[in-house]
């Protein structure tokens, strides 16, 4: 599971098996969330807070680029 990112105690990672659209989750101590990567959103929610939500969406959108071209070079074959 090929991790992105460690940033004010999120984690941002994409697992080794997934499928399109791009997307990255987002795991806490509180939970997990699935996030698209264009356009930034949340898709899915599993216990993550709404500050921690609000905060992913901004680091994802600060580093959207990075994290696109880091799936297009993981994913080559979707």
């Amino acid at each position: 599971m090929p991790e992105l990112l460690r940033i004010f105690g999120l984690r941002f990672f994409f697992y080794s098996n997934d499928h399109i659209p791009p997307h990255v989750h987002v795991r806490s101590t509180d939970g997990e969330a699935r996030f698209t990567i264009q356009p930034v959103a949340c898709m899915e929610n599993y216990g993550l807070k709404n500050k921690d939500i609000y905060l992913a969406e901004s680091i994802i959108e600060e580093n959207q680029q990075i994290f696109l071209n880091r799936w297009n070079e993981f994913f080559k074959n979707l």
